[in-house]
């Protein structure tokens, strides 16, 4: 039995890969601050023996010490969340980002320092590869992001430099770790409050509202199950040639967001409209958008038994049943 930590436990991704470890067998604690997480994600697993919750942030140092000093194993999945949070408040996303994975890092170096090494994950994002032109991106490809002005691309950029400093700590100190780039995960307590899509579709077509598309719903995106997610995580976390490595998860199926809707519509219910909405109305006047973001799962697929067991309409049937279930 390892002792796990997970940062950011409360939030979508991280209160599933928590159930995930603790039906392994695991010691699980979750530390989250539930500024967009929330314990409420946690309720199926709380009364668990091998569960703890402690409330807090990932940048008190002296939290971070106490807890990565018990833990054999380390997911740091604290971060800023969502479009809208992010093109609305970039000094937020910047610092949430950069600021607490400098010192889980700093933490993870002095026990290594001390002969004992907690392995990490750290999870990144798509948005590092910013805009890339290439149809689909691979873990070595260039990272193109706009510039400056555009408070956009602040997301993308501070993940890069998280993974920067990570892998920089594996070449210099050999703490092992593993990095994955999270493309569109869907399923369960996921919220549409942050901008999240499918979320924010189903909770419009089940109020009987229009499903609100922005631009020209002709961007492309591939979404993929949490669970499958969670599985691939878990894998690649117990495959030594996954260490010092940064691996593309997701599906590989692209949708663009307008199909996207109306398969939401077709769902819930057919008489539904569909209406579009500017970047600029949306967002701010300068967002800038990536038009298709289709992984390269080629290295995942080489490294562990990568099987999705979910389709995009599984994802959607069940976040309509549990958002109902809601009501």
């Amino acid at each position: 039995m390892s002792h796990i930590l997970i940062t950011g436990g409360a939030g979508f991704i991280g209160s599933h890969l928590a159930e995930a470890l603790l039906a392994r067998g695991e010691l699980v604690t979750v530390i989250d601050n539930q500024s967009t997480g929330t314990v409420k994600n946690l309720a199926p697993i709380e009364r668990h023996p091998h569960f703890a919750f402690v409330p807090g942030s990932v940048a008190d140092r002296e939290l971070v010490a106490k807890y990565v000093g018990q833990a054999d194993v380390v997911y740091h999945l604290a971060a800023a969340v969502g479009v809208q949070l992010i093109a609305s408040n970039p000094i937020h996303t910047i610092e949430t980002n950069v600021y607490p994975t400098e010192i889980l890092l700093a933490e993870l170096r002095r026990q290594h320092e001390q002969g004992r090494d907690v392995k990490l994950f750290l999870a990144s994002t798509s948005e590092v590869y910013g805009k890339n032109p290439k149809p689909s991106w691979s873990e070595e490809d260039d990272l193109v992001f706009g510039s400056t002005t555009r408070a956009r691309w602040s997301y993308g950029v501070s993940k890069a430099i998280d993974e920067f400093l990570a892998l920089a700590h594996w070449r210099e100190q050999g703490l092992p770790l593993v990095i994955a780039r999270f493309f569109n995960v869907v399923g369960l307590r996921q919220t549409g409050s942050y901008g999240m899509v499918l979320p924010r579709f189903v909770d419009a077509a089940l109020a009987g509202r229009p499903l609100t598309v922005h631009d020209d719903g002709r961007q492309v995106r591939c979404f993929a199950h949490v669970t499958d997610v969670v599985e691939s995580v878990l894998a690649l976390m117990h495959t030594p040639a996954a260490l010092g490595r940064v691996f593309n998860v997701g599906s590989d199926q692209p949708v663009s967001i307008l199909e996207l809707a109306q398969r939401v519509v077709q769902a819930v219910d057919p008489q539904l409209p569909i209406e579009f909405q500017s970047y600029a109305e949306a967002y701010s006047p300068d967002f800038e958008d990536v038009r298709s973001r289709v992984p390269d799962l080629s290295r995942l697929r080489e490294t562990i038994e990568y099987r999705p067991r979910h389709t995009l309409d599984d994802a959607i049937r069940e976040v309509v049943a549990w958002k109902r279930s809601q009501q």
